[in-house]
Formats: C-alpha cells, structure tokens, sequence
C-alpha cells in the first residue's frame, strides 16, 4: 500500500510526527521534493530530532528510507544529520539517496542571498539554503545530480563549464561579487562522493520491487499545498511541488498505485515569512498560541505568524490532493482558549470565496468570515481514545471535518510520538480504499 502525507496549509504542521508514527508498519518512506529548507521535528526515547533531509522514517532501523530523486540535497546537511543519529549511537544502514537527486551547490546559497538582496521590499523570504537556485539550474539543465559525484571526470568537466562559463561572469558583471574557484568546488565535493557514496543508488528497482511486493510505502512530503510552485501563493511560494503529483513524480511511483492521501493540518495555522495570511492574528491570543506552540522555524528559528484554522485553505488542499484522510496536529495548543474561531469563507467586493484566490492581491485584501465556537480549556495531552477529549474539543474537530470534506483519523495531542488519539489507523484506511 501507498500512502502520501502532504501538508494542507503553509508548513510546519507536524508531518514529521506522523510519518514517524506511521513508519512503525512501513517497509519504505520516500523524501520525493524539497531541500534543507524545510524542518521536520521527531521526538523519541532517544530525544529530539530535527530533519531537513533525511526521511522521519530514518528511526526504525526496519524501514529503508530513500530521498527520491525530486528531492535537492546539500551534502553537507546529509552528513552532518547522519553525524547527529550516529552521536545517539544510531547508524543509518537504512539510508538510500537516489542519483537522480539534485545537488545543491556551495554556489546556490550565495545566489539566493544575491537575488533577495536585490528584491529590496518584494523579497520573497527565502531561508537562502540555495534551494530555489538549485531547482533553477535544474530546470536549465545546468545542475547536478548527486550520481555525478561517482564521475570524477565528468564533475571537473562540468564544474569548469557552469561555474566558468556561466556562474561566474554573472558573480563579476551583475553583483561585482568575487568570482568562484573551480577546483576549490571539485575537491570539496570529491570529498562528499568518498562519504555518500555507499547511500547512492538508482532507486527506481527498490521502489518497484517494493510495489511489486505489496510493501507499505510511504511518501514524506516537505513544505505544504499553500508553498506549491502552482497552486501555492505565488511568488511567495518554494521551488518545488509539494502536492501529491509532486510526490508521484519525484519518487517515480505512478499516481495509479496510491491507495491513500493523508493531509495534515494544525488546528490552526502558520505561515513563515512574507505572503498573504488571512487569518493571521496579531495581539495577545496570537503571542499566546506561539509561544504555547513553539512556533519557531526548525531551520531559520524565525517566529512564525500565527492565525486561527482557515478552512478555506484546508478544503482547498483536500480538494488539490484527493485527501481522504486528515491528521489534526498541535490540538493541545488550543486547551487554554475559552473562544475559539474557524475562519469559513472569504469575502472580497461583495462575492463570497471558499478558497484562496489566485490573485494574492485579492486574497491580501480579503475579509476572513468566521464561526466561533467555545473552547475545551482543559488539558488534552493524555487522551489517547475518542471519548476522552473534552465535549467542546470534538465538537471543534467535526466542525473541521464538515468545513473541509475529509475525516480527521489521527489526533496530535502533545508532542511526543505516542501523544495521537487513534480514530482510524491510515493503513487501515488505504486497505480498504
């Protein structure tokens, strides 16, 4: 079985907690898209855990965890996360990387800083990790696969052509910033081929002789439906498709083959850096739902704006990623409301919205309709059935389910691993899809 985890808002919403607790039953997770721009967070016996590359899977040592070839890898965060599990006595045999995969070059970083800095007030907020440059010269064919670092010949050949050629008279003649060494480049990523090179295979036979076998796949996605290059908030979006197409074509697993797409949502909403936020709320309840929340960026520590649920954006991303399943993440955050709102429906010049607009002027400038209901103010953080949340709080979750159109199956009550409220197991779900 097949199931995709996407995100349904802005990020953050807790992916890294579900895959971690549905890896348990997995044989496969799969990293299909993103780079080390994005954070999943995973709490176990053996303390915290922060990813921004390997798959949240990498725990069990069971389950082989792959980053796909839609995926744009630094090397240098992969060995330093693989340094981290190896500090906790942890060795991660388990670990594949496809040679598809994109390289993040120590040049992307420097461009991505370069081309904010001249955005001036229209920057775009990015973590100047280098990914959006790295899926750029992707498209234009002038990137790096992680393959190539087992070609020494043809990485010198190359190095020589895209940093020569093309990155550095734009360096000199458009920024007046010193020009790159080639062979400083070629030696430093020799050196990641000697480390990485036991992780790297063609990834395409695993993945198939894994459906082939009826296995339990899982496929992490990075970011969320609201960043989507296409149907995100452009252009304050990241350079990848973090929906569930995204996942089929960055992991070579056909759309045909997924039994279940799980959409993971927090029981209200954040978004780091600029772009529109409807919902966004400024003042004591929205410091309140921060702090209580930890609501600081795994990468860039940066506080993330806070918002009470849009169900506008959640329905738009059950509908953008065929979710039949949803996980509600980070519930206990709101156990000391005494009100709490979902925002239902947008109004702009007269007309009634139940998505976001693609127009982001227009969904800047919208008014956010909502429905308040009273708050649980009681501590949720060991429930683990149904019947123990509070009155108010499953009335809060079924108004969630009618907003978007999806069943809410797992429930985030805290943060560590074991802290779910079990409606529907997901693989029980994608079985019987």
């Amino acid at each position: 079985m097949v199931i995709i985890i996407v995100g349904g808002q802005w990020g953050d919403e807790g992916k890294g907690k579900v895959i971690d607790y549905l890896s348990e039953q997995a044989h496969l997770v799969i990293r299909p898209q993103g780079g080390n721009n994005a954070g999943h967070t995973v709490i176990t016996e053996h303390g915290e855990f922060k990813f921004q590359l390997l798959p949240s899977g990498i725990l069990y040592p069971q389950v082989t965890c792959v980053i796909g070839n839609g995926v744009v890898v630094d090397p240098r965060v992969v060995l330093k996360e693989i340094e981290q599990l190896r500090e906790r006595g942890l060795e991660p045999h388990n670990l594949v990387i496809s040679e598809r995969a994109h390289m993040v070059m120590s040049y992307h970083p420097i461009f991505d800083r370069l081309e904010e800095g001249v955005r001036g007030d229209d920057r775009l907020g990015t973590t100047w990790r280098g990914v959006g440059p790295a899926y750029g010269d992707k498209v234009r064919r002038i990137g790096f696969r992680i393959g190539d670092l087992q070609k020494e010949v043809f990485m010198r050949k190359k190095i020589d052509f895209v940093v020569g050629q093309v990155k550095n008279p734009i360096l000199d003649k458009l920024y007046g910033e010193p020009q790159l060494d080639t062979e400083a480049i070629l030696q430093e990523y020799l050196g990641y081929a000697r480390e990485l090179d036991p992780y790297i295979k063609d990834t395409f036979p695993l993945i198939q002789s894994a459906l082939d076998r009826s296995d339990n796949v899982l496929l992490e996605g990075a970011q969320a439906t609201m960043l989507d290059l296409d149907f995100g908030t452009y252009p304050y979006v990241t350079g990848s498709n973090p929906t569930a197409g995204g996942a089929c074509t960055g992991s070579g697993i056909p759309p045909t083959r997924v039994d279940l797409t799980l959409g993971c949502l927090k029981a209200y909403t954040t978004r780091v850096g600029y772009g529109p936020f409807p919902t966004e709320l400024e003042g004591a309840i929205g410091d309140q739902i921060r702090e209580r929340g930890h609501e600081f960026g795994t990468v860039t520590g940066r506080a993330r704006r806070v918002g009470w649920f849009d169900a506008c954006v959640a329905r738009y991303a059950v509908r953008v990623n065929g979710a039949a399943s949803i996980a509600l993440l980070k519930l206990d955050i709101l156990d000391e409301l005494d009100r709490i709102k979902v925002c239902s429906s947008y109004e702009f010049r007269g007309e009634t919205h139940r998505h976001p607009m693609a127009n982001i002027s227009h969904l800047k400038h919208c008014e956010p309709q909502y429905v308040e209901v009273p708050g649980w103010e009681a501590d949720i953080g060991s429930a683990r059935r149904w019947e123990d949340l509070p009155r108010a709080c499953r009335d809060y979750i079924e108004l969630i389910e009618s907003e978007v159109g999806a069943p809410v199956d797992l429930i985030g009550v805290g943060p560590r691993r074991d802290q779910f409220v079990e409606r529907r197991n997901p693989w029980t779900r994608a079985k019987a899809a």
